[in-house]
């Protein structure tokens, strides 16, 4: 092509931005999609979901899914710690063993006696497009919420409050059987309120789980079952909790171990 109708390459790159200007994108946007993982998962994107490995103290919203393999590696080192032991008997076991439920008053776990309970941080913390009741910066009534447990998005509204339940990693009363029955009730409240070992899911995934172990469930989505052997690792190993042997063999094959 002669010079003398050939178009300048930086005149080139002037029109190509205009363009996008006019599409109503730019260079380093998302170019109007919505806020997905690479998988087509919503919510995984734009620091929307956290890897438990690059959030040991669970005040990041999400939970990624743990991948790559030296990643998966250091999962693995991480159920390595865990000690174990059998399960032992849920006698005396009650909820209230743990303090009334959401209390804002479980000294020494992030978000304590923040003037909002422990079921609204949450909310908050893991929502897109968070609605608060009427004069309130506190009270979650409608949100959109990625649940890594099922992969599915729910759009949630309080007036059908159960489809979104906070679930407890390490279930209670697991803790409870694993040595929780001992400790000091302080530390029992901190377990139940600790935003590590809480995760706001889909209502039917929290209620299939009850208080079982990694052996008796794991989530349905496949993707997410290592970070979600990682997160169990955290929390039990923050608590000093033993698991069962298999409980910890199961852990260890969802992040490529033998087990």
């Amino acid at each position: 092509m002669p010079d003398s109708i050939r178009t300048p390459r930086r005149s080139l790159t002037v029109i190509a931005l205009a363009a996008a200007l006019l599409a109503g994108c730019t260079p380093g946007s998302d170019g109007g999609r919505d806020d997905r993982s690479e998988g087509g998962a919503p919510g995984a994107s734009a620091g929307r979901a956290a890897s438990p490995l690059e959030n040991p103290d669970g005040v990041k919203p999400g939970l990624a899914p743990v991948t790559e393999d030296a990643d998966r590696a250091t999962a693995r080192k991480l159920v390595e710690e865990l000690s174990t032991k059998g399960r032992g008997p849920r006698t005396g076991y009650d909820r209230d063993e743990f303090g009334y439920a959401w209390m804002d008053t479980a000294d020494g776990v992030p978000l304590a006696r923040n003037g909002c309970d422990t079921r609204n941080d949450l909310l908050k913390l893991h929502g897109r497009q968070v609605q608060f009741r009427s004069g309130s910066d506190c009270v979650v009534v409608a949100m959109d919420l990625y649940d890594p447990y099922t992969g599915k998005d729910i759009a949630w509204k309080k007036a059908k409050a159960t489809e979104v339940q906070i679930d407890h990693v390490v279930p209670l009363s697991y803790s409870w059987q694993m040595g929780a029955a001992r400790w000091p009730e302080s530390k029992r409240k901190q377990l139940a309120n600790d935003v590590l070992n809480l995760l706001p899911v889909e209502g039917r995934a929290n209620s299939a789980k009850r208080d079982s172990g990694p052996a008796s469930w794991l989530p349905p989505n496949k993707e997410i079952r290592c970070a979600y052997a990682v997160r169990f690792a955290q929390v039990a190993l923050k608590y000093d909790l033993p698991v069962t042997d298999a409980d910890k063999r199961t852990m260890l094959k969802q992040c490529g171990g033998r087990g």
